[in-house]
């Protein structure tokens, strides 16, 4: 997962760029990088670690100009640890464009191989960001007749193109030298991407892409709406705004793990307030609990901190039972989720959750997550809770079973990673990670939830969870290959602490 940003103004972006990807940190916390574009001269800024540590006042006044492109990355595809691979890419022709994206490619490969054969272009990194960004670039070459003037329907013939030659969930922004700025999204509208405007006070208007609205509240936009699924919008150097439909045939289905973790829940995403969908999938966890739970002997509800408080909460207010916090939370330290390797996470669980045994001692507890993947940090936490007195631990995840890959650009990508992955039942997982009993929320109350936010959207993609892949190339040779690839051999990296 990754937060991409941006902004076409008439004065320098460089700054509010910066502020946007702080916005935009808990969707990538392994790399970030800024580019911006002073006449035709871009100017790039990248590297590995958090975006405070990223860009120093003297990275910043090198940003100079009105545009700008922004990137927060953790790798789904590709190298973690090359600085490489950060965002944005860059390529001198046409014109040249800065490029930054948000998803995975599901035909990388095949279109990798197509790019070096028969385009004569080559892929300097195994990143499949860099292969979307030649075949756009290649596509603006067809679309570009010498001597022509470029137009923003050059723009969307190239988007059109790329939509037919490449597959997956993909939202993007790029900056095209002397042109403007291009953002699309994935005929599907798998991964997220919304605009706003600024009205300055010449009465022009200042135009804000990003991954999520939260960005646009927070520097003073008005959200005008997300990009719909296979739209492209082109925003002129002279901030003129153009927007067609690029794709054949387009049917919003955005990913539902979206609003169950990776949002900030000041976000709305396709017209749904991910904290109201939160408030909503607490209420249904709740039918939940109350079937397969007596009640009388659970004492308090907790949550795990910090994306499954409002389900927590909603679900405590509606059946009734005191809602207690029982860990803290020490906020400098990243996702766990979002970290390569198991001894990683392993490691990190403590040093991120305190219990306070205050709330423990001598109480039958239900902790409430927002969803348990590989259940390395349940297990943990489920330790740590018994460790400070809790009598019982149950366990309810407000997502359904996590028993599919996730090949659209969320790190879990192999069933054997997954606590799931295999068919494990509820009762399995309870025994695995040491609860007295886990409750999970059906894939029903999943989409109910989001459905009575928004009725207008009709599919949503759940494939982690139902195995269904709406791009329709997926099958189990596929992933048995994505399998093998995840688990090549690594070099062993020295770690002192093992």
């Amino acid at each position: 997962m990754c937060g991409i940003v941006g902004l076409v103004s008439n004065s320098p972006v460089n700054q509010r760029l910066y502020d946007a990807l702080l916005l935009l940190q808990h969707r990538g916390q392994d790399a970030a990088g800024i580019g911006t574009l002073d006449g035709r001269i871009f100017h790039m800024h990248k590297a590995m670690g958090l975006v405070r540590d990223v860009f120093r006042t003297r990275d910043m006044r090198s940003l100079t100009g009105n545009l700008g492109v922004g990137h927060v990355r953790y790798p789904t595809a590709g190298c973690a640890s090359s600085n490489e691979e950060s965002q944005p890419f860059y390529v001198n022709a046409p014109y040249g464009i800065m490029f930054a994206h948000n998803g995975n490619l599901t035909n990388a490969d095949a279109v990798k191989q197509e790019l070096y054969v028969l385009d004569r272009r080559h892929i300097n990194t195994t990143s499949d960001s860099e292969v979307l960004l030649n075949v756009l670039a290649d596509e603006l070459s067809i679309h570009v007749k010498p001597g022509e003037k470029f137009t923003p329907q050059v723009a969307f013939d190239a988007v059109r193109g790329v939509h037919k030659r490449v597959k997956g969930g993909y939202a993007c922004v790029a900056v095209i030298a002397g042109k403007g700025l291009l953002a699309f999204r994935d005929p599907y509208g798998i991964r997220p991407l919304c605009f706003g405007t600024q009205k300055q006070d010449d009465g022009t208007l200042d135009y804000l892409v990003s991954s999520e609205s939260v960005t646009m509240s927070a520097l003073e936009f008005d959200l005008v709406r997300d990009i719909a699924p296979g739209e492209a919008v082109f925003i002129s150097c002279d901030r003129e705004m153009f927007c067609e439909q690029c794709a054949e045939n387009p049917q919003l289905t955005p990913c539902a793990f979206e609003y169950v973790y990776f949002a900030r829940p000041d976000s709305v995403i396709d017209g749904i307030s991910v904290y109201g969908k939160r408030l909503r999938l607490g209420e249904y966890l709740a039918d939940e609990v109350a079937k397969q739970l007596d009640l009388s002997e659970i004492d308090c509800v907790m949550p795990i901190p910090d994306s499954a408080r409002p389900a927590a909460q909603q679900l405590a207010q509606k059946l009734g039972i005191t809602y207690r916090e029982g860990f803290i939370k020490n906020r400098y330290v990243g996702r766990t989720f979002i970290m390569p390797g198991q001894q990683t996470r392993k490691k990190s669980v403590r040093q991120k959750l305190n219990a306070m045994p205050v709330e423990f001692k001598d109480k039958n507890i239900l902790l409430v997550d927002d969803s348990i993947v590989r259940g390395t940090t349940m297990s943990q936490i489920v330790r740590m809770a018994r460790e400070s007195g809790a009598k019982k631990v149950y366990v309810a995840s407000s997502a359904p079973r996590v028993r599919f890959p996730n090949v659209y650009g969320i790190d879990m990508p192999t069933r054997s990673e997954l606590i799931c992955g295999h068919g494990q039942t509820a009762e399995d997982v309870a025994k695995a990670i040491g609860a007295d009993k886990v409750i999970y929320q059906t894939e029903e109350g999943l989409v109910a939830s989001l459905r009575d936010l928004n009725p207008a959207i009709t599919k949503f993609d759940c494939s982690c969870f139902d195995g269904v892949y709406v791009t329709g190339d997926i099958d189990e040779a596929y992933l048995e290959r994505l399998e093998a690839s995840r688990s090549a051999p690594a070099p062993k990296k020295k770690d002192d602490d093992e």
